[in-house]
């Protein structure tokens, strides 16, 4: 405006009418936007959050291009976890891949094995974060959620984004009824309780759960500290097999197993498919991930929740061990230019600030991924004013990680999963016995995993 009220206050010097002054005011202004607008990087991030989740990324991307004129983020919503992965893979191979892309943590041995295509993070932000005028420190991050994505050195490879963990979710009520005075610590302490809730007719069904592979067999292991698969359950190298049917993993499956007699455990499917058990008020105790607290609120209606550490074992373990996590985390694709890096350092450094981790932990109930987002949170009051919602941390935070409880790094990993899962249920509806279905699951996954390594030459 100051530039055409110019213009035209020079109208008597100037050959030119109002309308072309006008016009060029115009086209100088619109300049001026374009030349603006091209200044500001544009940095691509793939995810594979839709609806609400999806809309919150977008805040935080909005967020970000507004507190600085360097860079744009833009986020691109592509579909579910596998759809994301694949697409971005085949954009890099086509040399069209986004600057970021979110990766879920059973994807994580792949983006590892395709050489030459992910920027490391540690390596990222040791080469771009100093010109931002800022400093990676890998310690702000908790070490239990951060592990997941390390490698053997204890460097980030990615930046975990929602990460989650299992927890155990009650219904008050029923185990009032029950007579079950505290929530069970340990699994020994479990079988006590589910036999009062289920003999005391309080409920039809004691305790379900929901992603059967990764609460009962993957969390298991860690939380007992015990093997899941060999070499530092894959952090060791891509020669890893699987070691879950030599371990208390088989007792523990032979438990589940026997208290389906009297309904003390009730299979409930695969994936998220139990939870609606829990909410109907059949079963008494639902094991899920700690990032459903949102939707177990919002479905329990008509009693009051509870939220719980997993049990240990107290014939494995007097203490246990951090449970291992869920989710996906951001990684960083090569092939870009320098400035686009610069951007995602910087991006990925207010994505970690403690006042976006924190606003992100309590909006969508995933886990915050540094310790100050944490002691934000609490010094808000939130887990004072929604109780049980800090499990999850405590619980990811009481002990050093082991190479038994850092995570998983094993290909095929989705794979493995179904394999599992399909075992599982041959062993509950009877047709094999514990052993018989673990020793096959272990069959069947370790040719997944021989089947990757040959790929990774």
């Amino acid at each position: 405006m100051r530039y055409l009220h110019a213009c035209l206050s020079h109208r008597s010097h100037s050959s030119l009418s109002p309308r072309r002054l006008l016009g060029l005011a115009v086209a100088t202004a619109l300049a001026t936007t374009s030349a603006s607008a091209m200044a500001a990087t544009e940095i691509e991030w793939w995810h594979a959050m839709g609806g609400t989740l999806g809309n919150k990324v977008n805040e935080i991307a909005d967020d970000f291009n507004q507190s600085q004129s360097d860079y744009v983020i833009k986020p691109v919503f592509k579909g579910n976890y596998t759809e994301t992965m694949t697409s971005a893979i085949a954009a890099f191979r086509a040399g069209k891949g986004p600057d970021i892309v979110q990766i879920f943590e059973v994807g994580t041995a792949t983006m590892m094995g395709a050489k030459g295509a992910i920027v490391p993070v540690h390596q990222l932000m040791a080469d771009y974060a100093p010109e931002q005028g800022t400093a990676f420190d890998p310690d702000a991050y908790l070490p239990a959620v951060t592990g997941y994505y390390t490698d053997r050195d204890g460097q980030m490879l990615s930046l975990p984004f929602n990460s989650s963990t299992p927890v155990t979710y009650v219904n008050k009520d029923l185990l009032a009824k029950a007579g079950v005075d505290s929530v069970p610590t340990t699994w020994q302490e479990m079988d006590d309780a589910l036999e009062k809730v289920v003999d005391s007719g309080a409920a039809e069904c004691g305790l379900t759960t929901t992603w059967p592979s990764w609460v009962m067999l993957e969390n298991f292991s860690a939380r007992n500290d015990i093997p899941f698969a060999s070499d530092a359950n894959g952090f060791g190298g891509k020669d890893a097999r699987l070691e879950f049917s030599k371990t208390a993993v088989v007792d523990h499956v032979k438990r589940l197993n026997d208290w389906q007699a009297d309904n003390r455990f009730v299979y409930g499917g695969r994936y998220d498919d139990a939870a609606p058990k829990f909410y109907s008020g059949e079963c008494a105790m639902l094991m899920g991930s700690s990032a459903s607290y949102a939707g177990v609120k919002e479905s329990a209606k008509g009693f009051e929740f509870g939220v719980a550490p997993l049990p240990y074992d107290a014939d494995v373990i007097d203490t246990p061990q951090n449970s291992i996590i869920g989710g996906a985390s951001l990684w960083v694709l090569s092939g870009h230019e320098d400035d686009e890096y610069r951007g995602v350092a910087k991006f990925f450094q207010y994505l970690s600030s403690p006042e976006v981790q924190a606003d992100w932990h309590q909006f969508t109930g995933y886990l915050p991924i540094t310790t100050a987002a944490a002691e934000l949170t609490r010094e808000q009051g939130f887990y004072a004013e929604h109780p049980g919602t800090d499990v999850a941390i405590t619980q990811m935070t009481s002990a050093t990680p082991t190479e038994n409880s850092k995570g998983l790094r094993l290909g095929n990993m989705v794979q493995i999963r179904d394999v599992i899962n399909e075992q599982l249920e041959q062993i509950f509806s009877g047709d094999e016995s514990p052993q018989q279905g673990l020793d096959e699951a272990v069959e069947r996954g370790n040719t997944l995993l021989e089947k990757f390594a040959r790929q990774q030459g």
